[in-house]
């Protein structure tokens, strides 16, 4: 089916094909064009141009009419935990009387809580679950989704996981990448040790072999796993074909940046405590800076200084961590609002975080994240809006007319 939207009042995230992320000063700018239309041809866009190149006699299958709203490619949210089983409400009262997010850690909740409900949780029961969180993001203009597993910490739970993120990747018309998170933290009954062994000598070859996941990852801060650990872990993924990904310095300078950069790793996460020595590390590589200010907002803790990074030429990416601990939200607008709001990166910037740049943290910006002739028709189409920052100063204030993922609209 074809389809036309016409009366654009700005057609915003312009970007030419080929081009996968940005950093530095590309970070500034938004190619926009107003007055525009756009045609989408089956799931892609075709061609974009401006109304007055527009024949009056053009038709299509169906004609959307903008009405001079902004159209915009749908957020990318390259971080998120959201195939988990109920909720952590009582740890949510223990923050608020000043417990931490380690010493809740350190007393056998947190991720362990999880992975608790996720082991009495069918997996028919976990899918619905995070099907109807998946719903919510697309609902609020969402178009791509990198999901992790973690919340089972045992082989066969860490699988059932991934088998449910295989499903809502086959059935939801969200563009959905998985990654494994084995280590997440120590399953209970296990040393730290023989968990580490757990992971790369049974859960890394099943997860590879089952082809179950893109990514391999961990949360590599004091308390959950070394730097050691994660250069054992990251290199037996490598060689079953997954690709690094790392949590990194969110409670400490862990080492965390300078072992995804020594690996390359597609993206660093987290990144609230960092310094010169974490900017260095990562020029030239591949691996993209990610924030998670939806963490910072809900845990109270400092944010990472995103300003930092790419005023010394490096891209940043900024995504929600959707998670029942510690970022229980995956609003993507919120979190381009915090971007501004909290880490004062312009408008621009923060649009660019959370499209293009978070697309290429999930490996899809060759057909994700931007307005670009053969990319997914992931858009989103705005009520009338004076301008594109006003989606992030009235943060709040409805501002989504229609959603479109792969050319239909949901």
């Amino acid at each position: 089916m074809d389809l036309l939207i016409k009366n654009i009042g700005l057609l915003a995230g312009i970007v030419p094909e080929g081009f996968l992320r940005k950093e530095g000063p590309a970070m500034d700018k938004v190619i926009c064009m107003t007055d525009a239309y756009l045609r989408i041809d089956g799931e892609k866009i075709s061609d974009f141009s401006s109304m007055s190149a527009l024949s009056e006699k053009a038709t299509a299958s169906k004609i959307i009419d903008a009405r001079g709203g902004i159209v915009m490619p749908a957020f990318c949210d390259s971080h998120t935990h959201i195939c988990f089983a109920g909720t952590r409400e009582r740890e949510f009262i223990d923050k608020l009387n000043g417990l931490t997010y380690a010493q809740i850690a350190e007393r056998g909740g947190g991720i362990l809580n999880s992975a608790d409900l996720l082991h009495r949780t069918s997996e028919d029961e976990l899918y619905a679950q995070t099907m109807e969180r998946v719903g919510e993001m697309t609902a609020k203009g969402t178009g791509a989704i990198e999901i992790k597993s973690g919340y089972g910490l045992n082989t066969e739970d860490e699988m059932k996981m991934l088998r449910v993120i295989r499903r809502v990747k086959e059935t939801s018309p969200a563009l959905v990448r998985a990654t494994f998170l084995g280590a997440h933290a120590i399953g209970r009954g296990c040393t730290h040790e023989k968990y580490v062994d757990l992971v790369c000598e049974e859960m890394i070859p099943r997860a590879a072999g089952e082809g179950l996941a893109d990514f391999v990852d961990v949360f590599c801060e004091k308390g959950f796993f070394t730097v050691e650990d994660a250069d054992r872990i990251m290199s037996t993924g490598e060689r079953y074909g997954l690709v690094p990904k790392i949590h990194g310095n969110q409670l400490a300078r862990s080492g965390g940046v300078q072992i995804a950069a020594r690996h390359n790793a597609l993206s660093v996460d987290h990144l609230e405590d960092t310094g010169e020595e974490e900017i260095e590390a990562l020029r030239g590589k591949r691996t993209m800076p990610t924030m998670l200010p939806g963490s910072s907002f809900f845990l109270d803790m400092q944010y990472g200084k995103a300003g930092a990074f790419i005023d010394a030429g490096l891209g940043l990416a900024l995504a929600s961590d959707y998670n029942p601990g510690s970022s229980p939200s995956g609003d993507m607008r919120f979190v381009m609002a915090l971007g501004c709001i909290k880490m004062k990166l312009s408008p621009e910037r923060s649009f660019n975080a959370c499209t293009l740049n978070s697309a290429y943290a999930m490996g899809v910006s060759d057909i994700a994240g931007s307005v670009t002739p053969g990319k997914l028709a992931n858009l989103i189409i705005t009520r009338p809006l004076p301008t594109l920052s006003h989606i992030v100063y009235c943060y709040e204030s409805p501002f989504i007319a229609h959603v479109l993922l792969r050319g239909k609209e949901i």
